[in-house]
């Protein structure tokens, strides 16, 4: 998941560790425009390959992002996205155990489901539809935890887990469907901002270099594997997030009403005290300054797509 939102912030913050990286994608959703500015540099490489096939390299570390994250995405094609989850966990962790290289799962707060739980801790097992349309992606991230647990306890595979809560920030997809992706995008054009149900329902939203440095922290992390929420938790509702994201854009939009999705969770927020503990780590961007870079970058993908248009 290389050529992905959070997978280019990861490829682009281990070169300037000073790390050599390998990209592997298959482009499903990830896009080569997130990655094009690393091709020159002398300690990338990019492979295009599905993981759900097996993959022979030598590697040391395995930052194991591959799949659709988004709810646009992930059903649109919902066989592929739980054979992502799990044949390509089983291809990686077998690739680690071969390797004896360290693997990181990037789970997920989707695990938690519609939680009954509030804010959601590591030791709550989640309150999930197995059967919904959400399912694909929600059991396949279950499952995949599952795989990186029962592969630790009888191969002896270096893990990591981290599950990660709502984020946003540059390289998001115009398309992605997410709420912060649509709000800014809708905003930006003056449309109507839409809002599934009353608004009410809660996020917590987390800029992805505050993500990035978490699961930097978590693969350095010598005796603790997780799984740990990596997560904002300041809690905003869904219809204060438009409010702000109109506010920043200075937009004419006005907000419309739409049916609630199946199996869309109220409320959503981590807590993260299992992270400040274990990896000294806590989410350190605002949600404002968040959103104005994220809204600089939407921006301008516009004005480029727009230039293309015209072309």
């Amino acid at each position: 998941g290389g050529a992905g939102f959070i997978g280019s912030h990861l490829c682009e913050q281990l070169l300037q560790s000073g790390n050599e990286v390998i990209c592997v994608d298959n482009y499903f959703t990830g896009d080569k425009q997130n990655i094009e500015h690393l091709f020159d540099h002398h300690y990338f490489e990019l492979i295009r390959h599905d993981v759900t096939f097996p993959l022979y390299l030598e590697v040391d570390c395995i930052y194991n992002l591959a799949c659709p994250a988004s709810p646009k995405h992930y059903q649109y094609d919902p066989v592929q996205t739980i054979k992502t989850s799990v044949h390509g966990s089983i291809n990686m962790l077998g690739l680690a155990k071969r390797t004896g290289a360290r693997i990181l799962q990037a789970s997920t707060s989707e695990v938690y489901g519609t939680p009954e739980v509030h804010p959601q801790t590591e030791s709550y097992w989640g309150h999930v539809n197995p059967i919904g349309i959400r399912s694909c992606y929600d059991e396949g991230k279950r499952a995949a935890e599952t795989l990186f647990f029962d592969y630790y306890r009888q191969h002896h595979v270096d893990i990591r887990v981290v599950r990660i809560f709502n984020t946003f920030g540059p390289n998001m997809a115009t398309n992605d469907g997410r709420v912060v992706s649509n709000f800014i995008i809708q905003a930006l054009r003056d449309d109507p901002i839409t809002i599934y149900g009353s608004g009410s329902q809660s996020r917590s939203f987390c800029y992805v270099d505050d993500i990035i440095q978490g699961m930097e922290k978590m693969m350095m992390q010598d005796g603790f594997v997780g799984p740990v929420n990596l997560g904002n938790p300041d809690e905003f509702s869904i219809l204060e997030l438009a409010e702000i994201i109109i506010d920043l854009t200075n937009s004419k939009s006005t907000i419309i009403h739409e049916p609630l999705p199946q199996d869309d969770p109220d409320r959503r927020k981590p807590d993260i005290s299992l992270a400040e503990k274990e990896l000294d780590w806590k989410p350190l961007t605002t949600l404002e300054a968040g959103l104005t870079k994220t809204i600089t970058y939407f921006r301008n993908r516009l004005e480029q797509e727009a230039g293309k248009t015209h072309v």
